[in-house]
């Protein structure tokens, strides 16, 4: 683990870093943190430079009060980047919430992106319903802690199968979400809340993006990929069999065979 003095941001960010060549920076979901992605720094380290760091108050980033927005996170994401002294352009890779926050960054920071890798997301903003539920959420979280929120999803982020079949994982995911602070978890309740609708953004992503829904995502529908893949021009759409919200945590190989094809497909002129 790494940690990076982020001003004037005023926290500092864990992260980890693997490999040579293009970057390819990872997004977690909520509420989890840079540990999702450890099969892929594992598995690809050979194909690009990768980093993975905690959001504000996940893992171990610094416990910042909210309130979070997915702008917020973006600005972040690039004060990270600079903070690296990465100017060449990036392959951006957001899971769930962390899609959210790459739509946010394709908005503002565009020039510098290579490529894009959405995986279980959606580009809706919430519904009335999903809305209230953040609500609830809130309340709970305030009245029972972290925990009471980690055992309500965890049912919900796997597929069935892998809950029946693999305790090891299940364990490792509550693990990880365990690990969240109450600051960023309420923070990240009111970002996903209050995320802008990005279903426009879609027709004007002009470069590579390949989307990875789970084959059994119990939280976001198969068709929100698809609407995804109808409106983003050239995009290519990959479903990861067995694998729910969680799909590279659940079936990396799958997950990596795809990221792999996906930049070895870059131009070299994209990269520069």
């Amino acid at each position: 683990m790494t940690s990076l003095n982020l001003r004037p941001r005023g926290f500092s960010m864990a992260y980890s870093d693997a490999g040579k060549g293009l970057p390819l920076l990872f997004v977690h979901g909520y509420p989890l943190n840079r540990r999702m992605w450890d099969p892929q720094l594992q598995g690809l380290s050979d194909v690009a430079h990768l980093l993975a760091p905690d959001l504000r108050g996940h893992g171990e980033s610094q416990a910042v009060p909210g309130p979070y927005s997915v702008d917020l996170f973006a600005d972040d994401l690039a004060a990270f980047l600079d903070a690296l002294g990465i100017r060449q352009k990036i392959v951006l890779c957001g899971l769930s919430m962390g899609g959210y926050i790459v739509f946010a960054f394709y908005r503002k920071y565009a020039a510098r992106l290579a490529g894009l890798i959405l995986t279980a997301t959606r580009a809706a903003a919430d519904t009335p319903q999903a809305r209230l539920a953040r609500d609830q959420s809130t309340e709970l979280a305030r009245q029972q802690g972290v925990n009471a929120i980690v055992e309500a999803m965890l049912p919900k982020l796997l597929a069935p199968v892998t809950s029946q079949t693999r305790p090891e994982l299940v364990e490792q995911t509550r693990q990880i979400m365990a690990t969240t602070s109450l600051e960023a978890l309420l923070g990240d309740l009111v970002a996903l809340k209050e995320r802008p609708d990005s279903t426009p953004t879609l027709a004007e992503i002009q470069i590579p993006t390949l989307l990875l829904p789970g084959a059994a995502d119990q939280i976001i529908p198969f068709q929100e990929a698809q609407a995804m893949h109808a409106a983003i021009r050239g995009s290519v759409l990959e479903v990861i069999p067995q694998a729910g919200h969680l799909p590279n945590l659940e079936n990396p190989a799958a997950f990596n065979a795809a990221v792999r094809l996906f930049l070895n497909h870059l131009k070299p002129t994209e990269m520069l």
